[in-house]
């Protein structure tokens, strides 16, 4: 049975922690766990093999920092190609029946992306490509992206899964105390693009204890209209006779999350400081649970990379300064490729109040793919409004789109064949809300 067709009926249930496993087994402080897939292979099936046992549906590759900025191209191959053979091998030696499923592991890359670092956003698309094409050659079933606490690379991921590979992709964020990833997303901006974008399911893993997530939880449970994940830690980490333990033990875990499954949770594991004890009880203590049922959403909605706006029961003001028609000195600044100038029309749009901030850089003789692109990226590096691409220019809709950190709104679409032929592929590719004329 496909995944995504037992997911409709059933709750899925996630693995646990792998590096607490492994220290337990002597990975030393500074080595790479996935190295541990051709080293040490028993090992690996083995924790592999306890999580299938405990009830896991899903175990994931221990590949979660498999990628080329890490590792050189062969040897990154035979670790993604030793890791699938690993976790294979455990489902073979199981003694359970329930259906399991082999998942790719996909983690950050440990590089920030630009504008707060210096990795480009394509070449984190090309990094996470080579490890999805890897993953598909040996025969991953579906792939998880996890622990993503940046809604730009979390989109590089996904785009990276989507435009390689034709499996299902489960994605899941590490939120902040204060409910928000370490870039500023909240729940409602990450639920607006992964959903747009073609994720089969979301939600959040890692950070906290499952009772301090309840509330993030809560946000993506309103929001989404697929399956939500949670896969939290057993609680906060402390440190007893020189080792990390955590604070939830097995009973509490498995009580907290089932409370979460009742109110609509899909997908549910553990992260760091859990183990298979803890995926046991919680398939034990969760395992009567009435399934809830998966509720379209209906939600109207664009998102900037910090939150999302609802067209719901207030008027949405867009701001359209930036746009050349019938502004001489506006027309003067995009021919002398002025950028400073549409950031201050931005900053005074958003300084009045606006809700989105409407972006049109066409002019016959400027090139209007580099800028509608350079004005996009420049634009939502220093505000944090939701913007609209206003573009008849599809090439430059699609680069505007492709590095657009959010879901973006796109002016516009006409009934002729054509133009629906031209722009709907793209919003089904990049997530967006079409004005339509």
């Amino acid at each position: 049975m496909k995944i995504t067709e037992y997911i409709k009926e059933n709750i899925l249930y996630l693995d646990g922690g792998m590096g607490t496993l492994l220290q337990a087994q002597g990975l030393k402080s500074g080595e790479l766990p996935e190295r541990w897939n051709i080293t040490h292979p028993d090992v690996i099936t083995g924790i592999h093999r306890d999580y299938f046992n405990a009830g896991s549906n899903i175990v994931n590759t221990n590949t979660f920092g498999a990628n080329s900025l890490k590792f050189e191209s062969n040897e990154l191959e035979l670790i993604i190609k030793s890791a699938i053979e690993n976790a294979k091998k455990a489902r073979e030696e199981s003694e359970t029946e329930h259906p399991k499923w082999v998942a790719l592991d996909i983690g950050p890359t440990g590089r920030m992306l630009a504008p707060y670092g210096d990795f480009d956003f394509e070449d984190a698309v090309k990094t996470f490509a080579q490890t999805v094409k890897l993953g598909v050659k040996y025969g991953a079933e579906l792939i998880v992206i996890e622990t993503m606490n940046d809604s730009y690379e979390t989109k590089a991921a996904l785009l990276a899964a989507k435009e390689n590979s034709d499996l299902p992709v489960f994605v899941s964020n590490a939120y902040s105390e204060d409910g928000k990833l370490m870039t500023g997303a909240d729940p409602s901006a990450m639920v607006a693009m992964l959903e747009g974008m073609g994720a089969d399911a979301i939600g959040v893993n890692c950070s906290l204890g499952p009772k301090a997530l309840s509330g993030i939880v809560g946000e993506y449970l309103k929001y989404a209209s697929i399956p939500v994940i949670l896969k939290p830690n057993a609680g906060l980490p402390k440190s007893v006779d020189g080792k990390t333990v955590f604070d939830v033990l097995p009973p509490e875990f498995a009580e907290d999350v089932t409370e979460l499954i009742k109110k609509g949770v899909r997908i549910a594991g553990g992260c760091c400081g859990t183990t298979p004890e803890y995926i046991g009880e919680l398939v034990k203590k969760s395992g009567d649970v009435t399934v809830k049922p998966i509720e379209e959403k209906n939600i109207t909605c664009v998102s900037s990379y910090t939150h999302a706006v609802v067209f719901d029961k207030k008027p949405v003001l867009i701001g359209e300064r930036i746009n050349p028609t019938g502004k001489k000195r506006f027309k003067e600044a995009l021919k002398a490729n002025d950028i400073d100038y549409i950031l201050k029309e931005g900053i005074a749009q958003e300084e009045k109040g606006v809700d989105i901030l409407d972006v049109n850089v066409g002019l016959p003789e400027i090139d209007e793919v580099k800028m509608l692109k350079t004005a996009v990226c420049e634009l939502q590096a220093i505000i944090d409004l939701p913007l609209q691409i206003d573009t008849s220019d599809i090439t430059a809709m699609e680069t505007a789109m492709r590095r657009y950190n959010g879901k973006a709104m796109i002016n516009s679409v006409n009934g002729k064949q054509e133009s629906m032929d031209a722009v709907f592929p793209l919003v089904k590719k990049y997530g967006g809300l079409v004005v339509a004329l």
